[in-house]
């Protein structure tokens, strides 16, 4: 039979459209769009797209494109409508020219036409497009068909995002309700996802799930898609049952979804279990039962790639915080395979440890050793260090672990030996004098160490056991030989250790303890190891007794750390299941940050940039960056779980008088006094009610007289206490802050329903500083965690620095200093960006040198732009308190309220806050 040859233009060969296309093509595709055969336009579009979709600028063939959407060929509207809404953006006015045709399409006697229309005038994010959206969009809600209707609930969704008001306004969040009681589940769903959306995107509960509601959304999860039942799981864990056997009602028709084949109805099914369990605490048969039903789902998820087994351990890792029954006859489970990803490996590890017993530690711990001899070096530490943890949480099996760890140490392999040493020394500080007997073969090995965590140990084990240990003084000058090259937190050990071998053994080390004094306080440029050194030193001189009961008091011991989150948290994130929070072990106001109001407001800016870019006679293009976020924008923005160790410091802010430069525009020679203009704290709302004991919490940033100052105020929504005292802690960060005071005080208190402000004084050191990634911005977010004295409640928060607050004074530059750093500076480190819509105070040069000089950017030179009337550049130079200079030339026009900005800098993760100062301060 000859062979059956395809036609060239075929369907399955569309991958030709992708080939390079040879010069003059936007030619030869106008005239093949005009074409009259409907194939070739139908390839003609097709190319278009080929176009688009690598990257090439195909804008200019728009209206060509347009007149093909007059069709009934439904794949050639398809397409169209494809590249009306990659362009739309860019070509608004034109896009009005398709809105008879979208109109049009929305009558179609075709449903997949009515949907496709709708669905396209929802994607297209043009505020005029939304005017003609509204009454097809209200009659494609109401359709007959079923797939019309679900398409059309989710441009509602879409276009809450655009315009909230209109969809108030036109009554589409009633018709999204009445949708949940359609009779297609699949409309169901997707009317359950446009409203969970809008929730999430407004802050409102408009859901509303009543008990009629209830009972068409578990009707309709048998019959929806998987996805579909992933969004009515996800909303039934929003909801709080009347009583427990409601919440038994519907955990029954919940159960069968954990056989689901799709991992997310599984782990959104299990979500919902668990939230509504704790509404049974009186029942515990049926709590019992549920444990053993929840337990084989989450072991089949284990079976699935590794991707999906990773996920899948970070939620159980969370659900074995919560209910570690579910999981306690199944730890062989999690026992790693030798072809496990690492990352399997590690989060296995930490359940191991979480599951870890009495009755199974025996086969944990030779599973343990079995992964010390591996080959990978993380997970090999992660092992030992795991075998350390089991002896803290389970003091019987703690001696059994020391042995283990001991013929670990036996191997000599170098990384094994340090990592075991670390987890000794926990042991010992969890069971104080009971081991002390394999002292001797921790000292054998001492010569192996060269890791400071592994010395630092050591070091402690012999200040500790001093007394115990006949040659300590000459371990411990063995390691003081080396003092001044050593880490931070070795030199801290080395010198509480000589001085507990001091106190212990006082004849004998004398001249040990006073050199090591001497390094601490004269030789070493550490403030934590020079006031550690001056406390002892005066402790010692003064009243030795004293030292004794400080240095060699009894200390309390350690406690298991395995179920680290706290019990507020863990509720949070089990009620995150199966979603990023999960993941990160975050909640979502931690990494998410939702700026809708910003988005109308970027809008405007760029309406108004366009007129000054008329009004500019230079012939000069500036990038508009009026989209960046300001530093109050993330005013939602949260925080989870923060690091409250490695914290505090000294101040190293600058706090000398700016030179003449910038001290010149605050008289004239009449004496007649400029604006004063004091900087203020733009506040923002970082912590609602409900996530902190019922606390509002504004907060802002300002400097004041040299000093960095975070204004705190606090409304008392329904705490019943007064707000009196509290404790503060920022994570470090991105500009080095601290407090320099931990202890807030409310003075008077603040009680239920009043509303107080504090200020906490920051200083800059530079164990806080966390440096920007490589190529990457520096993130303006500082997290902070406050804990309410009166209550115990600890919150946390993500508040954005205000990034003027850190302008030293010393920042004002002579004008030959300022032009030889404008030169050195490569013009690709520069930023633009156009200010519009400014306050009439920020279009008058003096009062925005009054201003600036206020918030430490100083004055250098202004000069008219020749040629051009009523223009003029000014300069302006800026130092923070950590040494990184900024130089900015800002250009005004008379008439005009708008500004450009062009900022210089060689720190560049930097500079785009900079740039945002500047603005908020020209907006101010």
């Amino acid at each position: 039979m000859p062979p059956i040859t395809g036609s060239k233009d075929s369907g399955g060969s569309d991958s030709r459209f992708f080939t390079t296309q040879k010069k003059g093509e936007m030619h030869e595709l106008r005239l093949e769009l005009h074409s009259t055969d409907r194939n070739a336009k139908v390839d003609a579009v097709k190319k278009v797209i080929a176009s688009m979709t690598v990257g090439k600028d195909v804008s200019m063939l728009f209206t060509d494109v347009l007149n093909c959407v007059q069709t009934g060929n439904i794949e050639l509207k398809k397409l169209v409508y494809l590249y009306l809404i990659n362009y739309a953006k860019s070509q608004p006015e034109l896009t009005l020219l398709a809105v008879n045709t979208f109109v049009k399409d929305a009558n179609d006697p075709n449903p997949l036409i009515r949907a496709l229309a709708v669905r396209t005038m929802g994607c297209i994010r043009v505020d005029r497009i939304t005017e003609y959206l509204c009454e097809p969009l209200s009659r494609a809600l109401r359709d007959e068909d079923p797939y019309v209707r679900k398409t059309a609930a989710v441009c509602v969704a879409k276009l809450y995002d655009i315009a909230p008001n209109l969809v108030q306004e036109r009554g589409f969040l009633e018709v999204l309700h009445d949708l949940i009681s359609d009779s297609n589940p699949s409309v169901v769903a997707n009317g359950v996802a446009a409203l969970s959306e809008i929730a999430e995107t407004s802050g409102r509960d408009v859901m509303k799930i009543s008990a009629s509601v209830l009972q068409k959304l578990l009707a309709a999860l048998n019959e929806c898609t998987e996805w579909g039942q992933v969004f009515i799981l996800d909303s039934l864990a929003k909801y709080t049952p009347a009583d427990g056997r409601e919440a038994e009602g519907i955990i029954e028709r919940v159960t069968p979804r954990l056989q689901h084949a799709n991992s997310a109805v599984v782990m959104s099914a299990v979500k919902v279990i668990l939230s509504y369990m704790e509404m049974m605490l009186g029942n515990s048969d049926a709590i019992r039962n549920l444990t053993r039903k929840l337990a084989p789902p989450l072991v089949t998820l284990l079976n699935s790639e590794p991707e999906i087994q990773y996920v899948a351990l970070r939620n159980i890792n969370l659900i074995v915080q919560k209910r570690p029954n579910i999981l306690e006859n199944e730890i062989k489970v999690f026992f790693c395979k030798y072809n496990d990803p690492i990352y399997v490996k590690m989060e296995k590890l930490e359940i191991i440890i979480k599951l870890v017993s009495e009755r199974n530690v025996d086969q944990v711990l030779l599973e343990l050793k079995e992964y010390a001899t591996e080959v990978d070096v993380d997970f090999v530490r992660k092992s030992v260090s795991a075998i350390g943890r089991c002896a803290v949480k389970l003091e019987r099996a703690a001696e059994r672990c020391i042995g283990v760890l001991l013929e670990l140490i036996q191997t000599k392999v170098n990384y094994v030996v340090q990592e075991s040493v670390i987890v000794i020394k926990d042991i010992f500080r969890r069971y104080p004098n009971r081991y002390e007997s394999i002292i001797a073969t921790l000292c054998d090995n001492l010569d192996t160490l060269d890791e400071p965590m592994a010395k630092a140990s050591m070091i402690w084990i012999i200040g500790e056991y001093a007394e115990r240990i006949d040659n300590a003084d000459e371990l411990l000058d063995t390691f003081l030989e080396t003092f001044e090259e050593e880490d931070p937190a070795v030199q801290l050990q080395l010198l509480t250790a000589t001085v507990k071998c001091f106190l212990k053994n006082p004849e004998d080390t004398q001249d040990m303890v006073q050199k090591v004094l001497d390094m601490a306080t004269e030789e070493s440029d550490n403030p934590d190891l020079r006031d550690r050194g001056f406390i002892y030193w005066r402790l010692l001189s003064t009243d030795p007794e004293a030292a004794k009961m400080v240095v060699l008091g009894e200390k309390p011991v350690i406690e298991d750390d395995t179920f680290k989150l706290e019990p507020q948290l863990l509720n949070v994130l089990i009620g995150q299941i199966a979603t990023l929070s999960s993941i990160y072990h975050k909640p979502p106001e931690a990494f998410v940050v939702r700026n809708h109001a910003r988005g109308g407001a970027a809008g405007g800016g760029a309406v108004e940039a366009e007129e000054y870019e008329e009004a500019d006679d230079e012939e000069e293009e500036y990038e508009d960056e009026n989209d960046v976020a300001p530093a109050d924008a993330a005013a939602d923005g949260g925080a989870g779980v923060i690091d409250l160790l490695d914290m505090g410091g000294m101040a190293i802010s600058d706090k000398g008088p700016a030179d003449s430069g910038g001290a010149a525009i605050g008289s004239d020679l009449f004496g007649a006094a400029e604006p004063q203009f004091e900087p203020k704290a733009r506040m923002s709302k970082v912590c609602s009610a409900d996530k902190s004991g019922g606390i509002d919490i504004f907060s802002g940033f300002r400097q004041l007289n040299g000093v960095i100052k975070m204004e705190v105020e606090f409304h008392n929504i329904s705490s019943p206490v007064p707000i009196s005292n509290l404790a503060i802690q920022l994570n470090k960060n991105s500009f080095g802050l601290s407090p320099s005071s931990q202890q807030i005080s409310c003075n008077p208190p603040v009680p239920p329903g009043g509303t107080g402000r504090c200020t906490v004084d920051l200083v800059v050191t530079s164990n806080m500083l966390v440096p920007a990634p490589a190529g990457q911005p520096a993130t303006p977010q500082v997290q902070v965690a406050i804990k309410n004295m009166a209550t115990g409640n600890v919150f946390y928060f993500a508040v954005n620095f205000t990034f003027e607050a850190l302008f030293a004074q010393t920042g004002a530059l002579d004008r030959t200093a300022f032009i030889d750093a404008w030169k050195s500076i490569d013009d690709k480190k520069e930023l633009y960006g156009t200010v519009s819509d400014l306050p009439p105070s920020s279009t008058d040069v003096e009062q925005v040198q009054a201003k600036f000089n206020a918030n430490n950017v100083f004055f250098i030179a202004r000069r008219p732009v020749p040629n051009v009337e009523g223009q003029e550049v000014v300069y302006f130079s800026m130092r923070t308190v950590t040494g990184m200079e900024f130089l900015a030339e800002l250009t005004f026009k008379k008439g005009v309220n708008a500004c450009k900005v062009c900022l210089k800098t060689e720190s560049v993760a930097y500079g785009v806050l900079a740039k945002v100062a500047l603005e908020n301060l020209l907006r101010s």
